[in-house]
């Protein structure tokens, strides 16, 4: 522990009062070329926390937000003899008749920059 203590009360900060930090955005420009070399481990450092803090708390979108949840695996099976003449299913899990699709795929398209659409099966 002491160890520990030691290098964030003692090294850490030494190398950060030693660090070229400029007070302002403008003061950057005023940063020779040592000065900018010196703060890269520093600002790599900060990115890689930051991209590593939003990696682990971003919100996960599952694919299937809200049908049969309580299911381990959710399988629809179907008689191609029931079927109408052409039936379209969801592809996208948004559809409020799910297996069929209702067109919701259409507002998550649009949200989501996607390009979805369900899966439509005729009888010959």
């Amino acid at each position: 522990m002491e160890f520990s203590s030691n290098l964030i009360k003692v090294h850490l900060a030494n190398y950060l009062a030693n660090l070229p930090l400029p007070n302002s955005i403008v003061g950057i420009f005023k940063l020779g070329v040592k000065d900018i070399v010196k703060l890269i481990p520093f600002y790599a450092t900060i990115g890689g926390v930051c991209y590593l803090s939003y990696r682990v708390i971003k919100p996960k979108n599952p694919v299937n937000p809200a049908f049969k949840k309580e299911s381990p695996k959710v399988v629809d099976g179907f008689d191609i003899e029931e079927l109408a003449e052409s039936t379209a299913f969801c592809r996208c899990w948004r559809s409020s008749k799910f297996p069929y699709c209702d067109g919701a795929h259409t507002k998550y398209n649009k949200e989501h920059q996607d390009n979805v659409g369900p899966l439509i099966i005729k009888k010959k």
